[in-house]
């Protein structure tokens, strides 16, 4: 009977899971911002609460990844956990029954086992949160490589940003020359990691809210832009589900999943699924797509369920 932790959002999230998946108990607290060793007393705190003392193992979902080798954690949005020795800290903590993995692999891993990935060979699970992140997992394990990066989608650059391409929307001419002009008016973005015009900074709900204010000096929340029906609401929203869907054409490009999982808050958008499944084919190279964009079935606890399945998955 596992424990699963996730670190991820402004609770740390856990669970005391059952090997068939029920979740026996759970628990939430305050995440801790900007102050590394209150989160790490915030993780011992949220376990002692979960396995009352009987050493239950440990799986973290934690944003970005531990350094294979260095044991430093790199490439967190929690930038405070950035360059620290998180999994030894915890060891020392809690002894070697820790076990980590990205927080987005952990989602990916609950929605291919319990989700809506269940009975799909190769599940892509999609993070659209505070940031954007991904895992894959193939045959019910995850999909992982030596450089700990399998998935981080996220932080390659937008495709085709400010390019302008008639041809890949088809559809009427005057809503092609409005959304080519409305990309256009974006000013180039950099990206907490450095980089600039990641797909993070564009497809992430700070990012929808940045692109909103950016074209018409409106500033609304992820969530008021979700509810919105006016105009500019509508266009900011068009716009995105073509960035995210010229963004997800590059990954069926590359690794063609048989279903891609989305997850965050943003995939509570309900008109956003139907929008993608018309859009995504344009940038493919064949021209078609059969892969079904699927809402998660975990909702807010598929990450929590994924870290604890970690030792399971191992």
């Amino acid at each position: 009977m596992p424990i699963g932790i996730d670190l991820g959002g402004t609770k740390i999230a856990g669970i005391r899971m059952a090997d068939d998946g029920c979740v026996l108990s759970e628990n939430r607290i305050a995440t801790p911002k900007n102050d590394y060793r209150a989160t790490l007393d915030a993780i011992v705190e949220l376990v002692t609460s979960l396995d009352g003392g009987e050493d239950m193992p440990i799986g973290i979902g934690t944003p970005g990844a531990c350094v294979p080798g260095l044991q430093i954690m790199q490439n967190c949005n929690s930038e405070w956990l950035n360059g620290k020795r998180l999994l030894p800290d915890l060891e020392t903590r809690l002894g070697k029954r820790v076990r980590m993995a990205n927080d987005a692999d952990c989602f990916a891993l609950s929605e291919a086992h319990f989700g809506a990935g269940r009975g799909y060979t190769s599940v892509f699970g999609v993070i659209l949160g505070t940031g954007v992140g991904g895992g894959f997992v193939v045959e019910g394990r995850l999909l992982s490589g030596p450089n700990a990066l399998t998935g981080e989608w996220g932080h390659t650059p937008l495709p085709y940003f400010r390019q302008r391409s008639r041809e890949a929307f088809r559809e009427d001419e005057h809503v092609n020359e409005l959304l080519d002009a409305l990309e256009c008016a974006l000013s180039p973005r950099t990206c907490y990691c450095g980089r600039l015009n990641c797909i993070e900074t564009f497809l992430s709900g700070p990012g929808l809210a940045r692109t909103h204010e950016s074209l018409w000096g409106d500033a609304r929340t992820p969530e008021e832009l979700a509810a919105a029906l006016d105009d500019e609401a509508r266009k900011t929203f068009d716009l995105y589900c073509h960035m995210l869907a010229r963004s997800l054409a590059q990954v069926v490009n590359i690794v063609d999943p048989h279903v891609i999982v989305l997850g965050g808050g943003l995939s509570k958008i309900d008109r956003l699924y139907p929008r993608l499944s018309d859009l995504i084919a344009r940038y493919t190279f064949s021209g078609r797509c059969k892969t079904p964009i699927l809402a998660p079935v975990g909702g807010d606890a598929s990450g929590v369920r994924g870290a604890a399945w970690v030792w399971l998955d191992a």
